[in-house]
Parts: structure tokens; sequence; C-alpha cells
């Protein structure tokens, strides 16, 4: 079988995804130490104590995930729940690796890029804070019901829709992948028809309703599976080691 250094493998994820160009709420790389030869890489959405379980019985030598550790304004404290997580992967000596924002805004192996691609969607430009919103048009004729549709035949799930009617015309959308509420007033700026992202509240409906701009929640995990199985391949092709993407599903 084989194997990558993990510095190797470090340097290829940094130079990759850049992440010293984003101003994120928590560090990406290298998260947790372990094992210097990594043969088997396991995927997974967020690093949970089912993920890191899951990856012990793969085997496993190191985790990648879009949602880990040490996020700013948590506390410092490793008790309680951190505690476990972390014990677990130092007893194992498992390397965890996290990218957020990087891995949203990928043009290739990110979060976004991937929706897209699920959904049918072509991209013509970005927007909002650090231009981590997507812009583009959907398949001819789209109407919210059938861009409704695609997300659930892409995601496997019905998303959540706000809209004065499902016959409304889609002929330009926004996107933006997990919990990108605060992105809806940039996006309505921008003349879209309709807005998706992971997660919805409460002010959102207002917004759509007064406005005529449609809402789409598809699922905060679901939006973002895509971004680590890319990415994963991507090392798999690389490096030849053995990648296998875990799924832990979320409601949310």
């Amino acid at each position: 079988m084989n194997s990558v250094d993990r510095d190797t493998l470090t340097r290829y994820l940094d130079e990759s995804l850049k992440p010293e160009g984003f101003k994120d709420y928590c560090p990406n790389g290298l998260q947790v130490e372990g094992h210097r030869e990594i043969r088997t890489l396991v995927c997974g959405v967020t690093a949970n104590q089912a993920l890191l379980d899951l990856a012990i019985a793969e085997q496993a030598d190191a985790i990648l995930v879009h949602h880990g550790w040490f996020w700013r304004g948590e506390s410092g404290a490793v008790t309680g729940i951190k505690r476990q997580r972390l014990k677990t992967l130092l007893a194992k000596d498992i390397n965890l690796y996290a990218y957020h924002l990087p891995l949203d805004a990928h043009p290739v192996v990110g979060n976004n890029a991937g929706l897209a691609k699920a959904a049918g969607w072509q991209q013509t430009g970005v927007f909002g804070d650090q231009r981590l919103g997507c812009l583009g048009t959907p398949a001819n004729g789209a109407t919210v019901a059938t861009l409704a549709a695609d997300l659930e035949k892409a995601l496997g799930r019905p998303p959540f829709v706000l809209a004065e009617s499902l016959d409304q015309p889609v002929r330009r959308l926004a996107w933006c992948t997990g919990a990108a509420q605060s992105y809806f007033e940039a996006a309505i700026a921008e003349g879209v028809d309709v807005f998706v992202t992971g997660e919805v509240s409460e002010p959102m409906v207002h917004l759509a309703r007064e406005t005529g701009v449609a809402y789409v929640a598809a699922g905060h995990h679901a939006t973002e599976r895509f971004g680590v199985q890319a990415l994963g391949a991507a090392v798999a092709g690389q490096f030849g080691i053995r990648v296998a993407y875990l799924e832990v599903d979320s409601p949310v």
C-alpha cells in the first residue's frame, strides 16, 4: 500500500487551498498532529466523535474534514466532549486536517463548485464578504420548483423553500453553502431571482416576502459534503494512498 509523509501531505493541502488568503473562524490545515506515515485518509464533513470512531475502524492515519476544532470564541479548556475527541485522536496517533472557508471557496474542489456541478448550474461570478458567494445561471426554463427538484435529486433531501410562487422563473441565482444566511441581502443586491444556502433564520422569511427573491435552505451538512470528497479524490490521485469518505448524517 502506498503512503505519504505527513509533511508532504500538509504542504500539498496548504498549497492547493491557500488558507492564508482567508480571514477564518478557526485554524486551517493540520489541527492535530499524528503518525508521520499516512496510508489511509478518511474524509468527512465534521470531526465529531462518530466520525473519529469510524475512522479508527478503518485504521485511518489521518482524517480530513470541513468542520474541525478550535473555533474562535470557544473555551480553550480541554474538558468534556473536547477532551474525549482529542483523547481519541491522540491515543491512536491520528492526524486531523480541517479546511473551512478555503474549502468552500476553491473553484475546483470547493463546496460551492461541487454544489453547482451537482445541481447543473453555471457559475458566472462571485459576491459577498471575502468573495465567498457565487453567482450563476440554472438550466434554461428553470423555475423555483424545478430548481428545488434538482437540489433534492443532488442532495437526497427536499430543500426548504421560501417563495411567492413555485412557478417563479429563475434566470439568475446566487449560492453559498453552509450557514450563509447573512449573504442574502448581498445576493438580493446582485439582482438574482433566488438565493441558495444551507440554513435559514427568521429574518430571511421577511426579506424573501418583501423583495420577491426566493430563498432556499438545502441543508448545512448536505451542501458541504462535496469539498472533502473532491479534495480526498485529488489526494488519492496525487499520492496513490487509500482515501475513504465516511458519511455521518445530519438533518441540519
